[in-house]
Formats: C-alpha cells, structure tokens, sequence
C-alpha cells in the first residue's frame, strides 16, 4: 500500500523523466531567439576586438597621411604609437561604461527592450569610423571604437541575462552557452574577414571597420518577432499573460507548468524588494560569497593567460618556420579551433554540469602553462632541435582548447545562476566592469611583464589557474538542473563555510532567505 509520500516521489520521477523527454532538443523558436540576441550582442563583443588587428598598417598610414596635410610635417612615431593605442583601448573604456549602464537599463527597459536600443551604439559607431576617411578626421575612429566599446558592453552585460531567463532548467546551461559560441565565432568572423582577400587591403579599411552595422541592422530585422523575458515580465513586470504567451513561443508548447511554478515561488520571495544595486549586494551579507565568486571568475577569464597566448602566437608561428604571409592564416585557425571548443562545450554542459567543465579547464591550462613554459625556455637556448617549435604550436592550441572548454564558456553562465531576479542585473553590471576592467590592465601591463620575465611569465597565470581551480572545488556548488531559488539557499545553508555555523542557525526556508 502506497503512503503519500510515496505517491509524491513517484509524482516528481514521472514528471522528471516525462521533462528530461520533452527537452533533450531545445524548440527551435528557442533557438532563433538564442542567434537573435547574440548575433547583436557578444557576437559584436568578438567581432570588434578582432577586426581591428587587420587594418593596423592602413589606419596608420591614415593617420600619418592626414598629419602632413594639416602640419605640413610627419608625425612623430611616438605620437602614432600614441594615437593608435588610443584607437585600440578605448574599446575597453567604453565597454566598462556598457557595463555599468547595462543593468540598469535591462531593469528599465526589459532584456529585450535593451538589447534592441543597444544596437543604435553600434550604427552610430560605424558611421563615424566610416565618415573618417573621406573627412580627414582620424579622431573619429576614436570615438567610433569608444561607441562600439558602449555597445560591446552592454551586449555581454544583458544578453546572457536574457538567455539565462530564456531558456528552460534543464537547458540553461547549453543555451547560455550561446554567449561563448558568439564571442569565438564573433572573433573567427573578424580573422576571416579582415584577409587580403576579403577586406584586409589597405583601400578598405573604413569598410572593414563599418561592418559593424551589420550585426546591428540583423539583430534589429530579427530579434522583434521573439518575446521579452518570461521571467522579467512575470517578476519584473507582473505580467502573467505576457509570460504565459512567452513561455508558449519559446518551449514550443503550453506543458510549461513547472517552469512557471519555479518562477511564481521566486516571484512570492521577492515581492516588496526592489532591484538591488551593484553596491547593495556589496553591503548584503546573504551575497557575499556569491559576489566574490563573480568578481574572481571575470578577472580571470582575462588574467588566466589566454591573452599572453595569443601575444607569442606570431613568434612561435614564426619560429615553427611558417612565412610570414601564411601566419594570417594560422591565427585564422586558433580562432576556428576556440569557436569549435565553446560548441563542444555547449554540448557538455549539461551532462558533465559546470563545475566540471571550469575546474577542468583551469586544471589544463594551469599543466599547458608549465609545458609552454619549457618549450619557450629550450627554445631560446642553442641546443633546442628543430621540433621544439612545433610543440609550442601544440602547447598554443591546447591552451586555447583548454580555455574555450571551461573559463571561456562557463563564467557566464554561473553569473546568471548564482543570483535570483532582483540581484542578477547588478551581478551583471558587477561582474561586467571587473571583466572590462581587468580587460584594460592586462593590456596595460602584460607588455612590461613579457619584458621582464619574458617567457616565465606564464608562471604568473600558472599559480592564477591553480588558485581558481581550488577555488571553485572549495566555495561554488554545482548549479546544473538546479531552480535559482536552490542555488541560493545551498549558499545559505550547507555552504562548506563556518562562517555560516556562527549564525543562530541553518536558513532553509526559501522564502524567509533575504534576496
């Protein structure tokens, strides 16, 4: 004779079972709006840090070309240097002002709402970098690159929040992922399309810095015919029916029941509460451990190595004897060979969940830190033979590989997971400028650290990696298949912490946990 309780589990399994069976493929308006919203937003994020590489020589001789009409003199090669690296790093400047609007704008506006608004940055930005070669005016790259920078912001602070909320339990990590696949395929894009066969001449360049509307013109064409946040309009907005009707695009069917019982609990456990500040969750003790999460995780997504990686790209391509003219080609192929990582990882996430994936992935790059290392390290010595070079090739694609499996594609995502709905725009604006920020210093930085350490500086991101790594195994939970409301109470209660064991006792009830 069955009990209740009895009744109840078999209730849950059933349902478990009959949910696992309705979303092993994800319905292909949730797809579409996937491509929609990323093809505006971290698509553009890629796109922009890669082509401008192409076009160096060109806007340069730009520059130079313009100084002599106005001064009737050269300009000096520190001025150019000087200007170029304007030209170049205001894109981080502008993507951490992206960052710092980019919650607000998604509580104001909704995800969608923004993500469309987003893309005047983006026209704006092309037509003024456009406009600079027929006036003579180079400072308009400037503020082009600046623009495009408030754009690339704002996209990689608002898209993954819209596909976190987007996407079904069960497939939030593989749609997030979404977010990874963009930003490789963004940079990919740009390597293909700045080739001397394509737009790489030197006669067009303005072209190639004007595709950036492209993107933009897309997301404009496409992204209105999908919905807003179920999410946002339910908890945001209390909208129920603009949520039931977003929901029923999205899955692909109106069997949705559990997904919006997850949303109302989290509705109920936020009612009176108002959309936190970045500054508030500082000052929320209940958040702690989930802000220091973020705040790691997006320093070093950018300080882990991956940059220094590509910074010797061209001399081990070199040295492995490549001409060249072909090394073009060559870096094309470690673009392609981190776009197809991010795609393997979207495929894994689910089953192997993120934890995995990230600690996996600081644990390789942390070993193929020590092998680059050493490879480097008889390389510059006289008795290297001649096959060194090419394990330096191997060490450059496997860290690359090693990257886009986990920190690559993973962070993201846990800034969507470890925050309920009044917290997350905040995480976002947090977590987004720590990423621009740290973006900026090791652009500043890493030249002088290659100097002075020259090849051991990948023993820096070697103790970076292994510091991360245990990190993550010590503090942050596996969030796969999990409700946003049981991720936050596994901080609270049951968090491996003894800070937590000082309180007057163990917070389990979701709805009485502050938010």
């Amino acid at each position: 004779k069955m009990t209740k309780g009895d009744t109840e589990y078999q209730f849950l399994l059933e349902s478990s079972k009959e949910t696992k069976e309705k979303i092993k493929r994800p319905n292909k308006s949730l797809l579409l709006a996937v491509c929609a919203a990323c093809i505006g937003g971290t698509f553009q994020y890629g796109y922009n840090i890669s082509i401008i590489n192409a076009p160096t020589k060109s806007v340069q001789n730009f520059i130079n070309q313009t100084w002599l009409e106005r001064y009737d003199e050269d300009i000096s090669e520190q001025y150019l240097t000087l200007l170029w690296s304007n030209i170049v790093s205001i894109f981080t400047i502008g993507g951490f002002i992206g960052a710092t609007i980019g919650g607000t704008l998604a509580i104001r506006f909704g995800r969608k709402g923004t993500l469309m608004m987003n893309n005047a940055f983006a026209l704006l930005a092309a037509l003024l970098m456009g406009l600079s070669y027929p006036t003579g005016l180079f400072e308009l790259l400037i503020v082009g690159r600046f623009f495009t920078g408030v754009n690339a912001g704002i996209g990689i602070c608002v898209q993954p929040l819209y596909l976190g909320e987007i996407a079904p339990r069960a497939l939030r990590g593989a749609m997030a992922m979404g977010t990874s696949i963009f930003i490789t395929g963004g940079i990919l894009t740009g390597q293909v399309i700045g080739l001397k066969e394509l737009l790489g001449k030197e006669e067009h360049w303005p072209i190639l810095l004007c595709t950036t509307c492209i993107p933009a013109f897309l997301q404009l064409l496409i992204l209105p015919w999908f919905p807003e946040s179920p999410r946002y309009l339910l908890i945001d907005r209390g909208d129920d029916v603009g949520c039931r009707k977003a929901m029923k695009q999205l899955h692909g069917t109106d069997n949705f029941d559990r997904e919006r019982e997850d949303m109302e609990r989290e509705r109920v456990s936020a009612i009176g509460i108002k959309p936190k500040k970045p500054w508030q969750l500082f000052m929320d003790r209940s958040l702690r451990w989930q802000v220091l999460t973020i705040i790691l995780l997006n320093a070093a997504q950018q300080l882990n190595g991956i940059n220094a990686i590509y910074f010797y790209t061209d001399y081990v391509f070199e040295e492995a004897g490549i001409p060249d003219v072909n090394i073009p080609y060559v870096t094309v192929g470690t673009g392609a060979c981190e776009c197809l990582t991010a795609l393997t990882c979207g495929m894994l996430i689910e089953t192997l969940g993120r934890k995995v994936l990230i600690i996996g992935g600081y644990t390789l790059m942390a070993f193929w830190c020590i092998c680059f290392t050493l490879t480097l390290t008889f390389q510059c010595s006289q008795k290297s033979g001649v096959w060194m070079p090419y394990l330096s090739m191997g060490c450059v694609f496997a860290f690359i590989l090693s990257f886009g499996l986990g920190p690559g594609g993973v962070t993201n995502i846990l800034t969507t997971e470890l925050f309920t709905q009044t917290s997350r725009p905040a995480a976002y604006m947090i977590g987004g400028s720590v990423n621009w920020l740290s973006f900026f210093v090791i652009g500043m930085v890493f030249p002088f650290i290659v100097t002075k350490l020259q090849q051991y500086c990948f023993l820096v991101f070697l103790v970076i990696s292994v510091l991360v790594a245990v990190y993550i195994f010590l503090v942050v939970p596996e969030t796969k298949n999990k409700t946003f409301l049981e991720i936050h109470t596994e901080f609270q209660s049951g968090d491996k912490r003894k800070a937590s064991k000082a309180d007057d006792g163990p917070r389990t009830t979701l709805l009485s946990t502050p938010l």
